[in-house]
């Protein structure tokens, strides 16, 4: 990619769909860092900077927040509407990557102002092909105002 260096917070609770979704990302370049948490409250610190995330330099602000929304501590959808309500938060691009096809997440995520809405294919051939495509439309092709 040129340019700066683009950064990927992952918020994933399951190990191995966390390890899917780095390596795919790695794999097509699509981020430059990939910075993951396990849980809603993480991925608060993450965002606001606090305890272990408070190096700005070691976690850089994300470009991209990718958010499970089944989660331990802090669901998904709360820490979206959180992020999203904050003004200087709200700019990053929220994608809510789940397994979850429920129209009630769907709605709500929405109402909450995701940036995106995308439920996690089944098929490994797929689910590559979506992460590969959504890092290019998020990083690459997608004008950000920063």
């Amino acid at each position: 990619m040129i340019g700066r260096p683009m950064t990927i917070l992952l918020v994933e609770d399951n190990p191995d769909h966390a390890e899917l979704v780095k390596r795919n990302l790695e794999d097509f370049q699509v981020a430059n860092h990939i910075n993951h948490v396990e849980d809603g409250e993480a991925a608060l610190d993450y965002v606001y900077r606090r305890g272990t995330y408070s190096d700005h330099k070691k976690f850089p602000r994300p470009d991209l927040i990718l958010l499970d929304l089944r989660l331990p501590r802090i669901d998904g959808l709360e820490v979206l509407k959180q992020i999203k309500r904050d003004l200087t938060l709200q700019a990053i691009p929220v994608v809510v990557l789940t397994t979850s096809d429920a129209e009630k997440d769907l709605a709500q995520a929405y109402e909450y102002h995701a940036n995106s809405y995308v439920t996690k294919p089944v098929n490994f051939e797929n689910f590559s092909r979506l992460l590969r495509d959504l890092g290019y439309y998020w990083l690459a092709w997608n004008k950000r105002p920063w």
